[in-house]
């Protein structure tokens, strides 16, 4: 990994743990399964995926480690999952945080 690449993933696993207090996030072992995404997020009964990327370039699919297309397409039909990388940053965390944002008890109105 890249120095670029670990700072900004170190930033933004900053970032989430600031905007969703008492997540847990994990580090994968690609050596375990191949093209499992870096990290994964839990927050309450929810979860996600995230593979970081330097730039948008190395997340297109011909610079794509064997089978990450398909994990992060599959773990996103799950739950969230997404390749993330400076130049899609805001937009992937604001899908995140919708994802893993705990369901809220419904209102009744006292009319």
């Amino acid at each position: 990994m890249t120095r670029l690449e670990s700072t900004f993933e170190r930033d933004t696993i900053a970032e989430i743990k600031r905007q969703l207090p008492g997540c847990i996030v994990l580090k994968n072992d690609s050596g375990l399964r191949q093209g499992i995404p870096d990290r994964i997020v839990l927050y309450y009964d929810k979860w996600a995926a995230l593979e970081f990327k330097r730039s948008w370039v190395e997340a297109q699919e011909q610079h794509l480690r064997p089978n990450q297309g398909y994990y992060v397409h599959t773990m996103n039909n799950m739950s969230f999952a997404a390749f993330i990388y400076p130049e899609n940053k805001d937009e992937v965390l604001d899908g995140l945080l919708r994802a893993l944002q705990p369901r809220r008890q419904a209102r009744v109105s006292r009319r």
